[in-house]
């Protein structure tokens, strides 16, 4: 958020926080979120430049295309280790998955 709409909004009354702290989340939860959020985007971002559809990354992932679509929105239900797959399937590797942690952070 930037500085002049987060001043605004304080000045009229408002607390402005973290979505962590309105969640009540322990600093592992959040970092968990964190990363889910950092891999479901790099997944999606990925099969969008190899120009691929939902459906198509679900082939070759032996799943659905709504298995995919809740990856990519990083739905609760996912695992950390599908997303994982995911990327690895569409070429990925562990020094790539690293650099989208790393971006998120």
């Amino acid at each position: 958020m930037k500085k002049a709409k987060r001043n605004s909004l304080e000045a009229r009354g408002w607390r402005v926080g973290s979505v962590a702290e309105f969640l009540v989340l322990s600093a592992e939860d959040a970092a968990l979120v964190e990363t889910k959020l950092a891999l479901s985007g790099a997944l999606r971002a990925r099969r969008e430049a190899k120009k691929l559809t939902q459906q198509q990354l679900a082939k070759l992932l032996k799943s659905s295309q709504s298995r995919v679509a809740k990856m990519e929105a990083g739905d609760p239900s996912v695992s950390v280790d599908l997303l994982l797959k995911g990327l690895f399937a569409l070429g990925a590797n562990p020094r790539e998955v690293g650099r989208a942690l790393h971006h998120a952070a």
